[in-house]
């Protein structure tokens, strides 16, 4: 086998779960099918909470694009960014100041990526309660592999991941 096929497949199994939408809620509505509306109640090692607000929580992301990738959701289950209240907005936006400055120290965070997808043509997967995204970036962290593979690399697994944002937070 050449150089180049040889990498023609790589093994990723984590990612085929979320390509098969396990465990996406079915609908829209406030409940169990939510998994930011279940997050803040899951307890212990199966817990992806880094921090908890009194309107808002940071939790990581199950499929991240980076190592650290983490999203601001609100307690609340609103979809809409219009249907926060002014104090949920800013809780919001300090939970992403500080997620930026705790990222920065954890793993010395060169840029970030932050936004929302605002329903669910917009690409938005769990359409039905706003989140956040926080992702780190670094020079390079798009490399090769991304890029000509179309593989994504995670140097760092989630639960080390939570361990240590949670204790810097």
């Amino acid at each position: 086998m050449s150089g180049a096929q040889a990498w023609d497949r790589l093994w990723t199994p984590h990612r085929m779960a979320y390509i098969k939408g396990q465990d996406k809620p079915r609908h829209t509505g406030p409940g169990q099918e939510c998994p930011f509306c279940t997050a803040p109640s899951v307890e212990g090692d199966a817990s992806l909470m880094v921090a908890r607000g009194e309107r808002v929580f940071a939790v990581l992301n199950l499929y991240p694009y980076n190592s650290g990738h983490l999203m601001v959701c609100p307690y609340r289950h609103v979809a809409d960014y219009t249907e926060l209240d002014d104090d949920e907005v800013a809780e919001l936006g300090l939970f992403t100041q500080h997620a930026m400055t705790t990222l920065r120290t954890v793993s010395a965070a060169q840029g970030f990526n932050i936004g929302m997808n605002q329903g669910s043509v917009s690409g938005a997967g769990v359409a039905g309660h706003l989140h956040q995204h926080v992702v780190p970036r670094w020079g390079g962290d798009t490399n090769f592999m991304a890029v000509v593979g179309g593989t994504k690399t995670m140097p760092e697994l989630l639960r080390g991941s939570r361990d240590l944002i949670a204790a810097a937070w």
